[in-house]
């Protein structure tokens, strides 16, 4: 039996994969046309400097992107 044919599944122009190794390149270039950091930090130019001490240093290198808001969430939902 393939069980592909019994999932209800919405049909979408999404990929099956996300291939973030491939696609991150384009997606930090979109953002760099956008000036997408200068237009999120403009706003709060004004207010003090806040930063975030999220643990130690980590062993496969740097911190990946989505883990300090992923952290920040958690610290906010708590207090």
């Amino acid at each position: 039996m393939d069980y592909k044919e019994t999932l209800n599944l919405p049909a979408t122009d999404f990929p099956m994969r996300g291939n973030l190794p491939q696609r991150e390149p384009e997606i930090m270039q979109r953002w760099t046309e956008l000036e997408l950091d200068r237009k999120l930090s403009e706003p709060n130019q004004e207010k003090p400097n806040f930063t975030l001490h999220d643990g130690p240093p980590y062993a496969n290198g740097n911190i990946q992107r989505l883990t300090s808001p992923a952290g920040i969430a958690m610290v906010c939902r708590s207090s």
